[in-house]
């Protein structure tokens, strides 16, 4: 169908992940060890800052930027559930690894993209095929020669871990069972897909440290969200840290009601990790527990859902924990990992954790003990349009002092359209519905919520320059709709076609009340929010201001007729800065893969790709070039086109 946004039509059977971003369109390493050598960040990926020193790319000469080569892996899966190739290519011992949306591993030259091996996990495929990065650990005590001396680590669509030798491509025979590691999952699964490994795992020291996607509004008895760890070397299982708390002796029990062992399950990491070797530390992005909407059967503040958990790696042992979200019924999970900085306080330099909220809030931990860095303030938050038998948290931690990067909260005067009817009717909508400040509940009525659970930034995160203290991060500014439903009054939700204008319903098998989400938009079929619908804002976080947000993405390909108007595009993806000042991007659904000037926020250089690039560029330098490299697949959850191109840049 089409409107002013065209909307996708999409085969459903389950929800994606709990990063909320099963909604579609609209609805929205290293191991620190031997291997670092071949980057120029060899810290980058432990602690999440997407940044690179390299600099021979910079604003003065990216605008001479071309095409190197053009890799295409073949690999375009037909799914029911959701396709996108949102990798993280890693150089490694001068082969550049790329892991495909059927987590398929791909060795390729880095200097023609030419294929050099390639391993293909097979078994089942999954509801939700896309590769978040995969990581790399180097044994230091194996010969120079021997098999498996450096390796891969993948999670897979059916929730098993294994190893590969970095160097041919083959299984490590030493980890688990000819290398591979069965994950166990704690109940039975309603479906095959229902917990599988999404992201690239944790590897501190001699720890994988593996997180899981939970399928969202399922049930509200779905399987743990548990972290698991094993050995690198043997896969021998080590530890796993449940974030509901199953014992009452734990000290977060009294914060699931007290009186009875939670049967929730979720709360899991889907998103990542970021770690730091020299403290032996792992940080965990806790996400909501099921079911997202409604928590009638869990009253209290969930600890350890919706927190930055931090564990010893050797123990699992919880070392400590900020809750960011209370009672989370909104979806408001931690959708990116944290970033880790050094951070100055005084006259000191303080080793430090910044964490992205879908909210668009900026928070900072010291990351050795978890106090605030930024004082952090109880709010009260709305209360009034509750469902029967919710117990709302009357409070919400909000920094002190920091900008936030998105809007937060939605009233009918804020309701837009193209043109005085279509506001019109937006505002009429709105006039209809729950609205208020962040947090207002989610309501029988129907609630505006905005940011959605798409954020707000999401997924990808921000990337941070120590130099300057900047942080980059895209965000979206669509509210959604949310209304909770009776369970009786709701037909069971089966396989079937649903129109993304018409949103969707979850059953939440053992809730009282059904889920129906929407995006909320115009009879036109655009937001009836206010433009741009995404953004680039960069953030000074030690002097706490905005420095510029700028639109991200033109609407030229969504429009029934094909104007470059830059009102910006929701979507996803994650930027990398360079020390040559830039930052690249690609998120919008426009097809452009772009460079911006740190600075001012200015468009410098652009690509069209063959499909958005909703994905995590990366930058090396290999024989006398730097390269920057990005996977340009697309999404199906956004009705784009999708492709199977991994393309690479560098000067003349």
């Amino acid at each position: 169908m089409t409107g002013i946004l065209r909307l996708a039509r999409y085969r459903r059977r389950v929800s994606e992940t709990n990063g909320g971003a099963w909604v579609v369109f609209l609805m929205l390493v290293f191991s620190g060890q031997a291997i670092a050598g071949q980057s120029a960040d060899p810290l980058a990926r432990q602690h999440g800052t997407r940044y690179s020193q390299l600099d021979a790319i910079s604003a003065d000469n990216v605008s001479q930027l071309q095409r190197a080569w053009v890799y295409h892996s073949g690999d375009m899966p037909e799914s029911a559930g959701i396709v996108s190739y949102q990798d993280a290519p890693l150089l490694l011992n001068s082969k550049l690894i790329t892991c495909t949306p059927s987590r398929q591993l791909h060795a390729l030259d880095p200097g023609t993209g030419e294929l050099l091996w390639k391993y293909d996990p097979g078994g089942f495929g999954g509801l939700s095929l896309k590769c978040k990065g995969i990581s790399a650990w180097s044994d230091t005590d194996a010969p120079e020669e021997a098999a498996c001396k450096t390796r891969l680590l993948l999670g897979t669509s059916d929730y098993r871990l294994i190893a590969i030798d970095a160097e041919t491509g083959m299984p490590c025979t030493d980890f688990g069972d000819q290398g591979i590691v069965d994950i166990e999952i704690s109940r039975p699964e309603l479906f095959p897909g229902e917990v599988w490994a999404l992201a690239r795992p944790a590897i501190v020291n001699d720890t994988v440290v593996v997180g899981s996607s939970v399928a969202d509004n399922q049930r509200i008895a779905s399987p743990s969200g548990r972290v698991m760890a094993f050995h690198a070397r043997s896969g021998e299982f080590l530890w796993s840290f449940d974030p509901i708390p199953r014992d009452p002796s734990d000290p977060a029990f009294d914060s699931w009601g007290g009186d009875h062992v939670p049967q929730n399950g979720g709360a899991n990491v889907w998103s990542g990790f970021v770690w730091d070797e020299a403290l032996n530390l792992v940080y965990l992005p806790t996400t909501s527990p099921t079911v997202d909407f409604s928590g009638t059967d869990r009253p209290g503040d969930n600890l350890y859902s919706d927190s930055v958990v931090a564990l010893n790696a050797s123990t699992g042992e919880r070392v400590w924990h900020q809750q960011i979200v209370h009672h989370d019924i909104w979806d408001y999970d931690l959708p990116t990992p944290g970033i880790l900085v050094d951070y100055p306080v005084g006259d000191e330099s303080v080793p430090a954790l910044i964490q992205n909220t879908k909210q668009g809030l900026i928070f900072v931990f010291d990351r050795r003990t978890g106090e605030p860095l930024v004082p952090i303030e109880e709010r009260p938050v709305p209360q009034q349009g509750a469902m029967p038998g919710e117990q709302l948290s009357p409070t919400q931690p909000y920094p002190v002092g920091m900008p936030a990067v998105a809007k937060q909260g939605f009233s009918p005067d804020d309701a837009w359209g193209f043109t005085p009817i279509d506001r019109w009717m937006c505002q009429s909508r709105a006039e209809e519905l729950l609205y208020g400040d962040m947090y207002t509940p989610i309501s029988a009525q129907g609630t505006v919520v905005m940011p959605s659970s798409s954020g707000g930034p999401d997924w990808g995160g921000g990337a941070f320059d120590a130099a300057s203290g900047v942080m980059v991060v895209p965000a979206n500014f669509v509210a959604m709709i949310i209304t909770n439903l009776p369970a009786e009054d709701v037909a069971p939700v089966t396989d079937q076609e649903v129109d993304a204008s018409m949103g969707m319903t979850f059953n939440n098998l053992g809730a009282p009340y059904a889920t129906h989400v929407e995006p909320f938009l115009s009879p036109l079929g655009a937001p009836c929010t206010e433009p741009p619908w995404a953004r680039l804002t960069a953030v000074d976080v030690v002097n706490k201001e905005l420095l510029w947000q700028v639109p991200l993405g033109s609407i030229d390909r969504l429009a029934p007729i094909p104007i470059p108007w830059e009102l910006g595009t929701p979507g996803v993806g994650a930027p990398l800065l360079t020390a040559g000042g830039l930052v690249f991007l690609g998120y919008s659904l426009d097809h452009q893969f772009r460079a911006f000037d740190l600075k001012t926020g200015e468009v410098l250089w652009s690509d069209e790709l063959p499909a958005p690039a909703t994905s995590q560029p990366q930058t090396y330098w290999y024989e006398g070039h730097q390269y920057v490299v990005v996977p340009a697949g697309g999404h199906s959850m956004y009705g784009t086109e999708l492709s199977d191109a991994l393309i690479a840049y560098r000067l003349p």
